[in-house]
């Protein structure tokens, strides 16, 4: 008995609803990743570009910006001088060991990462977001994107269950922030980038990985259990360095200009003069102090309160000055009362004597003056007395 129409404009409903849906679903899936990636630590593999379980074979001029190493095999063929290596060969000893067991524990994590989208083998022609990816095997042909979205954070896994496998020039494109340092390929068995590709990214292999003639990758290729085959390659490890510490700017106090010396005393004697100040308790500290003679411009710096004047005349009458200074400016001090430097014992014309042989002041004495009138008419009283007496005698 056949279907009524209605019985058969249903199933056709229904089936075309099932069809939009999975057409969306495949639309979906390439550029929507359903988990959040998190970084995986490399730990002391960290430094190592190139790292074998047995072997490493290079056959042409392969240049390694990185260090290198195989544990816990030992074979290195076409090593340096045939290897360019920019870093240091660790061959079965310590460090290499150390690699390995950092490396299983990036496998594991990178294992571990869920949940991952299930998305198509082929890459070439895609563009990713950051997220978990997962498939049985991974194939770029001709380029494929991975866009960090303007997030120098985001991070990429993906993960093979068995191989990967980058065809002749093919690409993996970083745009907007994505960086090798953070896009990881687990590979379950072996990868194998073909000639002149250009990879980026940190291969995880358990196996072997084998670049073929002028592949390149930036990132690293690192193998748990075995052999690592080069042939004219070039190998850089990423800048991966932690967020930069921030810079603290120190704004420096703002220094004023000292102001101006007080209480400027002067002390004369042979040929010199000391003078004596107090620094003014405004404005900045003074750095350094200078005083300086007038007339003749003789001056002294000083960081002290006093100081000794030399290469003065005797008998010139001199004013002191006193500048203060700092960074920031100078201030200079009213000038002091004169002073007359002298001889010891010498009394200058016009000065004072001040008891212990110099001078101070300037200007006449008085007193010098009145002393010196008076004995003046003393001799001349005398003298006009004795005349008088001689005319009565005669």
């Amino acid at each position: 008995m056949k279907p009524s129409m209605n019985v058969r404009d249903v199933r056709r409903v229904r089936l075309g609803v099932a069809s939009v849906a999975a057409i969306g679903l495949l639309i979906a899936l390439p550029g929507n990743a359903q988990a959040a990636a998190t970084p995986i630590p490399l730990g002391n593999a960290d430094p190592f570009v190139v790292l074998a379980g047995q072997t490493i074979t290079n056959t042409g001029t392969t240049t390694i910006n990185g260090d290198i190493g195989i544990s816990p095999g030992s074979s290195l063929t076409g090593g340096p001088p045939l290897m360019v290596l920019h870093g240091t060969s660790h061959v079965a000893d310590p460090v290499a060991l150390g690699a390995q067991a950092a490396l299983g524990t990036a496998f594991d994590n990178a294992a571990g990462q869920t949940p991952a989208t299930a998305i198509p083998s082929e890459l070439g022609g895609s563009t990713l977001v950051p997220g978990i990816y997962s498939s049985g095997v991974f194939t770029i042909t001709n380029t494929l994107t991975l866009d960090a979205g303007n997030n120098p954070n985001a991070v990429f896994v993906f993960q093979s269950a068995a191989t990967l496998n980058a065809a002749a020039g093919s690409r993996v494109n970083l745009i907007n922030g994505a960086s090798p340092c953070n896009v990881f390929w687990l590979v379950r068995s072996s990868a194998t980038l073909e000639t002149t590709a250009n990879f980026s990214g940190n291969i995880l292999a358990l196996t072997d990985v084998h670049l073929r003639t002028g592949a390149t990758v930036q990132g690293r290729a690192l193998a748990r259990n075995g052999e690592i085959t080069l042939d004219a390659n070039t190998i850089t490890r990423p800048a991966c360095g932690a967020t930069p510490t921030p810079t603290t700017t120190t704004t420096p106090p703002v220094i004023a200009a000292p102001g101006a010396p007080t209480g400027v005393t002067v002390t004369p004697g042979n040929g010199q003069a000391v003078v004596s100040w107090t620094p003014s308790v405004s404005g900045g500290a003074a750095t350094s102090f200078t005083v300086t003679a007038s007339p003749g411009g003789m001056s002294v710096t000083t960081t002290g309160t006093t100081a000794t004047v030399t290469g003065l005349t005797n008998g010139t009458s001199y004013t002191f000055t006193v500048t203060a200074t700092n960074s920031a400016g100078t201030a200079v001090s009213v000038a002091s009362a004169a002073a007359i430097p002298a001889a010891a014992g010498v009394v200058p014309v016009g000065a004072p004597a001040t008891g212990d042989g110099s001078t101070s002041g300037g200007g006449s004495s008085l007193l010098g003056l009145l002393a010196a009138a008076l004995v003046f008419a003393g001799v001349g009283g005398a003298a006009v007395v004795a005349t008088r007496t001689r005319r009565r005698l005669t």
